[in-house]
């Protein structure tokens, strides 16, 4: 029998004090339609153990393996070969909690491995300093922006056009919550990105520019002169960076002079899992670190003089008192941490270099066949490994078609944003080291018969 304390007297109260008028009202920012409104749909209200291992088994196989097809989805979330030995590795016994390790005594693996993880991702990023990982990247970005209102004292958050719609998404709605005025806008279907935009854009009320690189089309933008106008009004510049893996193509956001950069871990070491867990990255100067949200963790030596680690800086709520927090969402995904710190130690410098040059010869040779189909065009001469299609049809159709066929063609942009005429026809496409040649024809083919 479940255990239920509250009485109806006690919830009325409750929801007196918050001023709503029943339990129905504090699920008002869940849209209608994504509600439920009795059981769900297609499973049965009870059934014996065997019944259900065989339905949810059924249900299981009608997902596409992202492994057996022809795979092209990116915008966020990538598809690499990550070594078997990740796997094997972050099962020792060393790293069993995949929580905050509380007790430095008894936690030495975890922390030393979160130690490493922040000189990688501090290197990877070109900031001074990284934390010990975050929720994720879209709520990474958010606690950028909340932290650049903590140190410049201004509440304007100005969002790139090509910053993916669900890290501004993230942004608006804990922006409800915070007073913080965000403005962004759409994308064009070009070759250009927004930054002279963006520096017209700064005032003196400007908290802080938000940028992804490269951003949700692939294109890639030189940031030094929005970092510079950035500092001419006293705000900060925070780059996004969804794809890691690109970083050992291209300079680093902290090298141009990004005050703040964030990103998804994902890529390496972790995997797609249906969309999460995944891994935040935060970094940093040096000179914003009390600011910085999460924990940092330190190297220290203990009484016998013996090398040891502890954490250094905690300013979340379960360290300090709340309001004195920096955060109260920065989770370390530990787990999904160490992965990526054991797939970037497997790699070392050489062979991250190595894993970019694949996947930037990979994609330039997709984006050259798909140019010569009849009825697409490529919008970014100029990529990593993550360009746009412009269709001469709706892309999403063509998406949903194709996968029918088991081609996970990409991303439509009508997917990303609904209703927004002049980007229907967008297609983004990612091509990293697991598509083959093979797959790309493939591809090719179906779309030329699509589209004819």
């Amino acid at each position: 029998m479940r255990y239920l304390p509250l009485t109806d007297t006690d919830r009325s109260e409750m929801l007196n004090v918050i001023s709503a008028s029943s339990i129905d009202a504090l699920f008002a920012d869940v849209p209608e339609e994504a509600r439920l409104t009795g059981p769900i749909h297609g499973l049965p209200h009870h059934a014996s153990e065997l019944a259900v291992e065989r339905h949810m088994s059924a249900l299981a196989r009608q997902n596409v393996v992202a492994g057996e097809v022809p795979f092209f989805l990116g915008c966020g979330a990538y598809r690499h070969h990550v070594p078997a030995s990740v796997d094997h590795l972050i099962q020792r016994g060393e790293f069993l909690t995949a929580y905050t390790p509380y007790q430095p005594e008894i936690a030495q693996g975890t922390l030393q491995m979160l130690f490493e993880f922040q000189t990688q991702v501090a290197r990877l990023l070109g900031t001074d300093v990284a934390n010990a990982s975050m929720y994720d990247g879209s709520t990474a970005a958010w606690e950028a922006i909340v932290m650049a209102r903590r140190v410049t004292r201004r509440a304007k958050a100005i969002l790139s056009s090509g910053l993916h719609p669900h890290y501004v998404s993230v942004a608006n709605t804990m922006a409800k919550f915070t007073g913080d005025d965000v403005k962004s806008s759409l994308p064009d279907l070009s070759a250009e990105g927004d930054i002279d935009a963006l520096i017209g854009a700064i005032d003196e009320d400007t908290s802080c520019v938000v940028v992804q690189y490269p951003d949700i089309l692939g294109r890639i933008a030189d940031l030094s002169e929005l970092a510079a106008a950035c500092q001419a009004k006293k705000a900060l510049l925070i780059a996004v960076v969804t794809e890691p893996v690109a970083l050992g193509a291209i300079k680093s956001p902290g090298e141009m002079g990004a005050d703040i950069v964030v990103g998804e871990g994902q890529s390496l070491g972790v995997g797609l899992q249906f969309g999460g867990p995944y891994v935040g990255l935060f970094g940093c100067k040096e000179k914003y670190v009390r600011q910085m949200p999460g924990r940092l963790c330190g190297e220290t030596v203990d009484a016998e003089g013996k090398r040891g680690f502890v954490l250094t800086l905690s300013t979340r709520e379960q360290h300090i008192r709340r309001e004195k927090a920096t955060s109260n969402i920065c989770t370390n995904s530990g787990l999904c941490a160490l992965a990526f710190s054991i797939h970037m130690t497997l790699l070392g410098e050489k062979g991250l270099r190595g894993l970019a040059e694949a996947n930037h010869l990979a994609a330039s040779a997709a984006a050259d066949r798909l140019a010569r189909v009849p009825g697409v065009e490529l919008v970014t001469p100029a990529f990593f490994n993550e360009f746009t299609l412009k269709l001469s049809k709706e892309a999403r159709p063509i998406v949903r078609e194709l996968a029918d066929r088991r081609i996970l063609a990409g991303v439509s942009l009508g997917r990303l944003y609904p209703g927004v005429e002049a980007l229907e026809n967008g297609l983004v496409v990612a091509v990293t080291e697991t598509a083959t040649a093979e797959d790309v024809e493939t591809l090719a083919t179906a779309l030329q018969e699509l589209l004819a």
